[in-house]
């Protein structure tokens, strides 16, 4: 390796062309990026007392050790990002100034042929630098100033535009550009080929993960070590496709969230999303050991992606799959896609059927909806769908998923028709996240025909209005307040219509009657209001319970037969009915007291929290123990189901009982005898909960 500092446009005078290698990533400086170059630029080239501006490091690879002026292409291993936006904005100034010269050295010929083209060459080795084929024609056709392609880089032609508009916007900007130009210091960095591990040197200039995406880190893992090539064939195979799939926003924005889907499904656990790139090492390395070759672990990438694009990105040529997967990603289910995708690799390797597909799909979607609608708990669902699939039997493959859903419990729970009717009727579905998402799902479910009730808007037939009009004080009565708080923004008050603005504030009978009213409206969800005489808490129930039956059927839940269901279940071991008057310590008292207390605040952390009273200790659990108490004549000495090392414990109560003999399960222990210490107990006891639920983070 060859450090030294340079000025950055000496270094692009001199050197004959920069190539971006193909397995690195897309320009993608956004205007935030651009700005702050543009504000420090010009600071430099205004003041007198900035002798340089210092941009950052060069690195790049040549043959030897000679310099810059060898004459062989020089391959960018790190500066892709501020070369390109530098040579942006060095061809958005050669057009602004036109024939004059703002700085001596910074006419529009000078630039070009010195910074942006070398003259005296042909074809594509006349253009400096050199990007990913998304990117280079159109940085071509900047320089070159020929029409853009189309389609043309978004980034790439945007940026241009910026740095245009800038120059153009104020006649001092040109100057100070060019003696800011001038002013920029780069550290000059160049490896051998035969000496130095870019891929390790890369590594470590990118360690903190900030500059490069996760994605990004992955691609140049596996592209980089390769020889030419099988690099450019797999890359042209698989990984360009796999970028043109997802598109430049996509990539940029989902492909981070794709590889750690991905990895959910090819290893089973679920990374954290800046672990991806470390998991994604590992996996390979553990799937290189058994035999698998680079090409396919690189096509099994772009495969998934595929059905990533179909679920995901609206990539879905089928109809009603396409209906389906864009329902689930508008009710936000990210952390069903593992799962999902693994059903669809089932579908293009024709496992199973494309009806059967979507009865999947439209079950994943009822089972998000109406656990939210019932206020379920969403941090267990990223582990419930990381390990659906296991227990899919491929003879039976959409027979075993719905016996899953039915037979999962607690937390886990599918709701069943009887709690979805209780809940859905009184639920606030007015700032419910999917508001448009639900009624529109009751407008159009079994229409062929579909409604776009995107041109429609949610109209509260009981207005919003806290004040009250006099007609509809009267026709709610004497408790109108009341009854306006607890039934304003739930199923039964809302609807939807054309007309909201006209409707404003206006009495029922108003609404019922006036012209595109609700007597004329052509919406399912309006039927039956044409009808009524009045809008009043009897009314709003009684529209709630109708809409409430139509909704189990909108989201339905699985349905097997009990003989068919019953070969999926485990037959519950007889366990032995012990009661607290079973533990002599418990028969009153401080420690009874102090019991009471803590049972009280450990179901209070959960609905899904059960209690057993077993022969030596109490149980609590979610799906299985989460802690234990055995109790004891001067203490509750609690157990904890959490590993001693991820329990954050500033007071240092808790112990480390891995492996010792004790009643009770967990690697934790805390002793817990004075009243004021509960509180504290209670939070390492919630952690450990929380833990066997999952965190929000990985979801």
């Amino acid at each position: 390796m060859k450090a030294s500092d340079a000025y950055l446009l000496t270094l692009l005078n001199k050197a004959p062309q920069f190539i971006i290698p193909i397995y690195q990533r897309t320009y993608s400086w956004t205007e935030r990026e651009c700005r702050q170059l543009w504000d420090d630029i010009r600071r430099a080239g205004r003041s007198p007392h900035i002798p340089v501006h210092f941009l950052g490091s060069v690195v790049y690879v040549e043959d030897g050790l000679s310099n810059a002026s060898s004459r062989a292409p020089l391959l960018v291993i790190d500066g892709q990002q501020r070369l390109t936006s530098v040579t942006l904005l060095l061809a958005a100034l050669a057009r602004t100034i036109g024939d004059t010269e703002p700085v001596d050295g910074f006419s529009a010929k000078k630039i070009r042929n010195r910074y942006l083209m070398d003259p005296e060459e042909t074809g594509e080795r006349q253009f400096k630098l050199i990007l990913s084929k998304t990117d280079q024609t159109t940085l071509n056709a900047i320089v070159a100033q020929h029409a853009l392609p189309d389609p043309a880089s978004k980034r790439v032609s945007e940026n241009f535009t910026l740095f245009e508009l800038w120059l153009t916007q104020d006649p001092t900007a040109a100057p100070e550009i060019c003696a800011g130009l001038a002013k920029l210091m780069i550290v000059d960095v160049i490896l051998n080929r035969s000496h130095d591990n870019p891929q390790l040197i890369f590594e470590s200039m990118n360690s903190t993960g900030k500059e490069l995406s996760q994605a990004d880190l992955i691609r140049n893992f596996v592209l980089m070590g390769l020889e030419p090539t099988l690099q450019t064939k797999l890359y042209e195979q698989y990984w360009r496709r796999m970028e043109e799939g997802f598109g430049q926003v996509a990539y940029a924005s989902d492909f981070d969230g794709f590889m750690r889907h991905y990895l959910t499904v090819v290893t089973g656990s679920i990374p954290r999303i800046d672990d991806v790139y470390e998991a994604y090492k590992g996996y390979t390395q553990a799937e290189n050991a058994k035999g698998r070759s680079v090409e396919d672990l690189v096509r099994e990438v772009w495969e998934f992606s595929c059905h990533y694009g179909a679920i995901v990105l609206g990539q879905e040529k089928d109809p009603q799959l396409a209906l389906a997967f864009h329902d689930l990603r508008e009710i936000k289910v990210d952390v069903a896609y593992p799962f999902l995708m693994e059903v669809y690799r089932d579908y293009a390797a024709k496992i199973i059927t494309r009806d059967e597909v979507l009865e999947i799909v439209r079950l994943v979607e009822a089972y998000v909806f109406r656990r939210a609608i019932c206020m379920i708990p969403t941090n267990s669902l990223n582990k419930t769908f990381a390990t659906l699939k296991r227990d899919v039997k491929p003879d039976r493959y959409l027979e075993s998923i719905k016996a899953q859903f039915l037979i999962m419990k607690s937390y886990r729970r599918f709701p069943r028709d009887e709690e979805f009717l209780a809940r859905i009727q009184d639920r606030d579905l007015y700032n419910f996240r999917s508001r448009s998402y639900w009624l529109r799902k009751f407008e159009n479910h079994g229409r062929k025909e579909r409604v776009h009730v995107d041109t429609y808007t949610i109209e509260h037939i009981l207005p919003q209005n806290e004040d009250m009009p006099a007609a509809w004080r009267k026709a709610l009565g004497s408790d109108w307040a009341a009854i306006r708080e607890r039934w304003l923004h739930t199923l039964g008050n809302l609807t939807l219509t054309g007309y909201n603005s006209e409707y404003s504030d206006k009495s029922f009978i108003e609404k019922r009657d006036m012209a595109g009213g609700f007597k004329q409206s052509p919406l399912r969800v309006n039927e039956g209001l044409g009808a009524l005489e009045t809008w009043d808490e009897a009314a709003i129930k009684a529209r709630a319970e109708k809409l409430a039956r139509q909704a189990v059927g909108v989201w339905p839940a699985p349905s097997l037969q009990p003989e068919i269901l019953a070969g999926y279940q485990n037959v519950p071991q007889p366990v032995a009915d012990y009661r607290i008057e079973d533990h002599p310590h418990l028969s009153g008292g401080k420690i009874r007291d102090l019991f009471e207390d803590f049972r009280r605040e450990v179901k209070a952390l959960d609905p899904c929290v059960t209690e057993q009273f077993l022969k030596l200790y109490v149980a609590y659990k979610a799906e299985t123990n989460f802690t234990d108490v055995v109790p004891q004549a001067k203490a509750l000495r609690v157990s904890l189901c959490i590993p001693f090392a991820e329990l954050t414990d500033p007071k240092r109560m808790a112990i480390d009982v891995h492996g010792l003999g004790r009643w009770g399960n967990g690697d934790c222990e805390v002793k817990l005898s004075d009243p004021q210490d509960l509180p504290y107990v209670i939070g390492l006891v919630r952690q450990a909960l929380e833990k066997q639920l999952g965190s929000e983070e990985a979801a």
